[in-house]
């Protein structure tokens, strides 16, 4: 009889110096292990495959959610809002575009979830009529949360092609799986059509030159754009400026890609339809003409009497969370009631 051999344990491959950089060598992070998330946390910076919830107390005193109410996370992403929805005793309609993270947040959402208090569907939430209607709600949710942010999960890993923090493919799809990749999508633009959506996008006060450096070109990688970006800036400019005009130009680019105003538009136009009477909604906006979209649509709301309130004053996280989360730094939070 042959001898039986063990399958050799296969290592891990190294990484140099003593803490990891690379998205993909933060086993630890991935893994959720408790004492270093509280070391990456204490030092201020989001764990890798993690997004942590911003305002969420702040969210949770407003939407004031009680046992046995229909709640629709509009954004489910790594599902930090909704794991405290679920605490509260609702019912849960989580929807998210993402195919790759909404298969993770589902599953572990319902190690803690009771048995039918969770209902999962992966599209945008522009959707949202058709999937409160596909869940016999006809008449509405009690509460409604949209987080517009890109989650951390997605910004982080480098194949997802949202940042230059790391190099990877010029994607920045929400559904990778949908649309063209941030690279196609700028070989096929104008000057006249990326200027507008830099203008439009991130009130870019460079549009114009960077328009007519950068249309066109074929871009594979984010470092590459970034990279192409500060070339074709003002040599004058300081490293500061540089750096805020490469991510104003990824945040327009990452907005035209997704068509993320488009679905914001037509969310907010269904929006006051899908609350019951005395519903409650919240919205994180992280951008200028996220927040002036929900502003009007609350505004225009309340005066022709569909709303009875609204935050007049817009909510941001306080300094100590943005201490503990810079990311929360831009977020905006608006409320309703029906």
């Amino acid at each position: 009889m042959a001898p039986i051999h063990a399958t050799p344990h296969k290592r891990r491959p190294r990484y140099s110096g003593k803490n990891p950089r690379k998205f993909e060598q933060k086993y630890k992070e991935h893994a959720q292990d408790a004492e270093t998330l509280a070391k990456v946390r204490a030092a201020g910076k989001t764990p890798a495959g993690m997004h942590v919830p911003i305002l969420l107390p702040e969210i949770l005193q407003i939407l004031a959610p009680q046992p046995g109410e229909r709640a629709v996370d509009c954004t489910l992403g790594n599902g930090g809002h909704a794991a405290a929805l679920l605490e509260t005793g609702v019912t849960l309609l989580g929807l998210d575009q993402d195919p790759l993270e909404i298969v993770r947040t589902e599953a572990k959402l319902r190690e803690k979830a009771v048995p039918d208090a969770l209902i999962v569907k992966r599209m945008n939430f522009a959707g949202l009529r058709r999937a409160i209607d596909e869940c016999g709600w006809h008449d509405g949710a009690d509460l409604i949360l949209a987080d517009l942010g890109c989650s951390s999960m997605q910004f982080d890993n480098p194949s997802r092609g949202f940042s230059f923090k790391h190099d990877g493919p010029l994607d920045m799809r929400m559904n990778p799986q949908r649309g063209l990749s941030a690279r196609d999508f700028l070989k096929k633009l104008s000057a006249a059509k990326l200027q507008a959506i830099l203008t439009d996008n991130a009130d870019e006060p460079r549009a114009e030159i960077l328009a007519q450096a950068l249309a066109g070109t074929d871009q594979a990688t984010t470092r590459a754009f970034a990279a192409a970006i500060r070339t074709a800036l003002p040599y004058r400019l300081d490293e500061e400026e540089r750096e805020a005009t490469v991510r104003r130009v990824f945040q327009a680019l990452r907005i035209a890609v997704n068509e993320e105003f488009t679905a914001l538009d037509t969310f907010l136009n269904q929006l006051p339809d899908c609350l019951r009477p005395g519903g409650r909604v919240a919205i994180l906006t992280f951008h200028s003409g996220e927040d002036r979209r929900v502003k009007h649509l609350f505004r225009d709301a309340l005066r022709g009497g569909i709303f009875r309130e609204t935050n007049d004053e817009v909510i941001r996280p306080s300094a100590e969370e943005i201490r503990a989360n810079p990311r929360a730094a831009p977020a905006k939070l608006r409320w309703a009631r029906k």
